[in-house]
């Protein structure tokens, strides 16, 4: 045999199967593209017409009254249809609650579960019926779109789109909540910080009166001090001048009777004024009683009254001790005897 030829026959063979292997796959697609034309497209055509046209028509569903709930248990399927395709072109996929295509359509499958009109419009309808759910959610509807999502669950319980949508309702519901806490914490914060406001005002109000009732008696105190100084001053007076009457009286009468006479002040020192009090601006008197020796000192000093207490009682009291006087005769013979003195404490 001669195998010269056999490559070039073999070549001549493949070259033959290429345009075969094209022309096949040319039929295959349009095979392909007839059956989409042919069957397929007018068989979703058909369950479009019989469910109310394309979900996706456009409905002027907002200028549209909600119909009331419908005697779904009354209906016999092809009422249901009826209602479900008029529902369709609507776009009531999921609302309102008692009259929509979903609960028409869930309602035949009910009375005849192989009905292949209603099954593969809800197949059909089911992602703008999901877009209806989602719709409620992000307007936060949320029981309205709880309820559409169980009406999609009933439908199609195992759709991976209800897992979203879900997971969606539950988000939001959790973000209003946030929102919704931080507004009461805001307002709470607010009605704190007002409370607390007023209680500074009425606490700077009590301590403003009770400043203002403090220095009116500080004010009080200190007029009533001047006018018992006044006072004291004037008794002083009208002391020293019964005093002078009374000495001028015994001389005269001592003179007419020998040497009587009362106790005459030779050497007065001054108090020395408390530190405490000067730096206090303190002011105020004392009323010494004390006994004129025969030698003409003092002693038996003692403090009848003061203004203020036990403030300028030492200074008085020292000043008093380290006079001299003349002492009281009685019948040319020196005696002792017992005066007082107001002493006054000025700054």
């Amino acid at each position: 045999m001669d195998t010269r030829y056999i490559p070039v026959t073999r070549r001549h063979a493949r070259g033959a199967v290429r345009p075969i292997v094209i022309a096949i796959i040319a039929v295959i697609a349009l095979l392909a593209v007839a059956a989409w034309f042919l069957i397929i497209k007018p068989h979703q055509d058909l369950v479009m017409a019989d469910a109310g046209g394309h979900p996706s028509t456009p409905v002027a569903a907002a200028t549209r009254s909600a119909p009331p709930p419908a005697d779904v248990a009354g209906m016999d399927v092809n009422q249901l249809l009826s209602e479900a395709r008029t529902a369709m072109n609507e776009q009531r996929y999921l609302a309102p609650t008692g009259n929509n295509a979903f609960l028409f359509y869930l309602r035949v499958l009910e009375k005849d579960p192989g009905n292949k009109v209603a099954s593969d419009a809800l197949r059909e309808t089911f992602p703008f019926a999901a877009t209806s759910a989602e719709q409620a959610i992000n307007s936060r509807d949320f029981n309205e779109a709880q309820r559409q999502i169980d009406l999609l669950a009933k439908a199609d319980p195992t759709n991976f789109t209800l897992t979203i949508l879900r997971s969606k309702l539950d988000a939001q519901r959790k973000t209003l909540d946030k929102q919704q806490q931080l507004a009461a914490d805001q307002e709470k914060a607010q009605q704190l910080a007002a409370q607390k406001a007023a209680a500074d005002k009425v606490a700077a109000d009590k301590l403003a009166a009770e400043q203002q009732k403090a220095q009116l008696a500080a004010e009080q105190q200190k007029a009533q001090q001047a006018r018992a100084a006044q006072t004291g001053q004037q008794a002083a007076k009208a002391q020293a001048g019964a005093g002078d009457s009374t000495a001028t009286a015994g001389t005269d009468s001592g003179n007419a009777a020998g040497q009587t006479t009362g106790a005459v002040l030779l050497k007065a020192v001054g108090a020395r004024y408390p530190t405490a009090a000067m730096r206090a601006r303190q002011q105020g008197w004392v009323v010494v009683s004390f006994t004129v020796d025969a030698d003409g000192g003092t002693s038996d000093v003692k403090v009848i009254d003061a203004q203020p207490r036990r403030v300028f009682d030492r200074a008085a009291m020292d000043a008093v001790e380290r006079y001299r006087f003349t002492p009281a005769m009685k019948g040319g013979v020196a005696v002792s005897s017992v005066k007082q003195q107001r002493i006054e404490f000025k700054l």
